[in-house]
């Protein structure tokens, strides 16, 4: 029988090492509650003998009521030359008020002589003698065995004594580290096996992304016997990250039949990922395992066609146990089984024969050969659809525009900020408006004069927020004069939607996708069905 499988998410100290990651004590909390529900069963907090911020995150956290995990606190081995009992990181430690603490210490002669600067003997007996302090205060101690692979090829007998001091000292769990991420999986399913014929305490594993092979690692060592499994969020950390916790717990679960989370905890998968995204401020990785928006994206025709009639023939999983989803991107390579099934799947609710869905596929790869993209900017596909439909009367049309700004001698800096000013033309049915409005630029002057003119037959228009706004240059090697892509993410502050315009005039192709986003909202107001691509 499988032994069970301990997950340890280190998202909250190892994770925040990597650049561009600066998580707020709120947000650390955050994370720790997504990660309880998930059902992870240790949560390391953070350092609390490193920082005030780590300190304040344990204070807080003693109110937390965690369900499924235990909450550990990180800290080293006692310093060269101390006493545990004396040592101000070991006090903080169990100042920390956690069930568990995990603490770590060199397994690397050279590690230890050169970086540590002490010898050997000595760091045996700061393993030992720390372990056993912690042990002492009716804690659960896990062993991080930094640099333990390196080390085990540069002195294998060093390296075993290493983890045999804390195992003698009554070390609930040894951790074995990959920290410089550069074992590969043989070699890492050859020194577990090795390891665990050496020692009687549980093994766990602590692997980095340096050769990009750290969830495999990750998982090699549990075929061995490994029972203890570290890795973050998302694979955050320093240099190439951690381990990806998303990825292990699906393959564990789903490949290797390891019940490490419920069926109704792996459905939210998907949904914890983008939580930590989102809080961490960092976009999602579209193409991460299971979990990224186009991990079950379909672009090539052949394979949206087999996919929509068997969901298996493309997908190694049904996207659903996961919390995701498949989804059909239409471009210049997709075939007419990829409009239909994106029809189909943005629920517009139509029926093109044969020869409708030929015309706009040609149409959308037209459009795509003059910069437009519809693979992130599903609202214009529906607008683009609807409009190739007979009998479309759009809500309105825009028959002319000027843009104009007002350049000062002062610079910006100096308070007097550019201004424009938008002058249009709107027909909207028989009627033509003739209007203008001042922004802080030519987009923000642009809407602002063409809802001037559309509030007066569309009154709920304003509720329309812009919240994101990207260009992209296509062809570069025009320099100025080359194509450019525009997004704009719309909102009316309960669903968000994407739209694109794309043309050689930055302004022009803002208002092909700012005019995109007021019709594809309207169209959907219309019918009564919510905003959401």
């Amino acid at each position: 029988m499988a032994r069970s499988i301990e997950l340890y998410d280190t998202t909250l100290r190892d994770g925040t090492q990597m650049e561009g990651i600066a998580l707020s004590v709120e947000d650390k909390l955050k994370i720790a509650r997504k990660m309880d529900e998930l059902g992870v069963h240790y949560i390391e907090g953070g350092w609390p003998g490193s920082n005030p911020k780590d300190a304040e995150f344990f204070k807080r956290a003693a109110d937390l009521e965690l369900k499924h995990a235990k909450l550990a606190a990180f800290g080293s081995t006692r310093r060269a030359g101390a006493t545990a009992e004396s040592d101000p990181n070991l006090k903080a430690l169990i100042a920390a008020k956690t069930p568990v603490v995990t603490i770590v210490g060199k397994a690397h002669d050279r590690q230890v002589t050169r970086v540590l600067e002490t010898t050997l003997e000595e760091n045996l007996a700061m393993i030992g003698d720390s372990v056993r302090f912690l042990k002492s205060n009716g804690l659960t101690v896990f062993f991080d065995a930094e640099h333990f692979f390196d080390g085990y090829e540069s002195d294998r007998a060093y390296a075993l004594q290493c983890l045999k001091a804390a195992e003698h000292a009554g070390v609930d769990c040894v951790v074995l580290c990959d920290t410089n991420g550069g074992t590969i999986t043989s070699q890492t399913s050859a020194v577990v096996r090795a390891v665990l014929s050496e020692l009687s305490c549980p093994v766990g594993i602590h692997a980095h992304n340096g050769a990009d092979v750290a969830v495999a690692n990750s998982l090699a060592a549990v075929e061995e016997g490994a029972t203890h499994v570290q890795g973050a969020a998302n694979g955050y950390g320093d240099m190439s990250g951690n381990a990806n916790i998303f990825s292990i717990i699906a393959n564990l679960k789903l490949k290797m039949g390891r019940d490490v989370v419920t069926d109704e905890q792996l459905a939210h998968l998907a949904e914890a990922s983008h939580f930590v995204s989102e809080v961490a401020n960092l976009p999602p990785s579209a193409r991460q395992p299971y979990v990224g928006a186009g991990a079950f994206t379909h672009k090539a025709g052949l394979h949206a066609a087999a996919v929509v009639k068997e969901g298996w023939s493309y997908q190694h999983i049904d996207p659903a146990v996961v919390g995701n989803d498949t989804r059909i991107i239409v471009s210049e390579l997709s075939g007419r089984r990829n409009i239909q099934a994106k029809i189909k799947e943005q629920g517009m609710g139509l029926d093109l024969d044969s020869d409708e869905l030929r015309q706009l596929l040609e149409r959308v790869k037209l459009m795509e050969s003059r910069g437009y993209q519809y693979e992130g900017a599903e609202a214009s596909f529906e607008v683009l659809v609807r409009r190739s439909r007979p009998g479309y009367r759009p809500f309105f049309e825009l028959e002319d525009f000027w843009v104009v700004e007002r350049r000062h001698r002062a610079p910006s800096e100096e308070g007097r900020e550019m201004q424009s000013e938008a002058m249009v033309k709107i027909r909207v049915g028989q009627q033509l408006f003739h209007t203008a409005a001042e922004g802080n630029g030519p987009v923000n002057a642009l809407d602002a004069a063409v809802r001037k003119a559309l509030v007066q037959f569309y009154p709920d228009i304003g509720a329309i927020k812009l919240v994101d706004y990207k260009v992209r240059i296509i062809d570069s090697a025009y320099g100025t004069a080359a194509n450019v892509r525009v997004l704009i993410e719309s909102t009316d502050g309960e669903e968000t939607w994407t739209t694109v315009g794309a043309s050689t005039d930055i302004i022009e192709a803002s208002w092909l996708a700012l005019s995109d986003s007021l019709e594809y909202w309207l169209g959907r107001r219309e019918r009564g069905v919510p905003a959401t691509h």
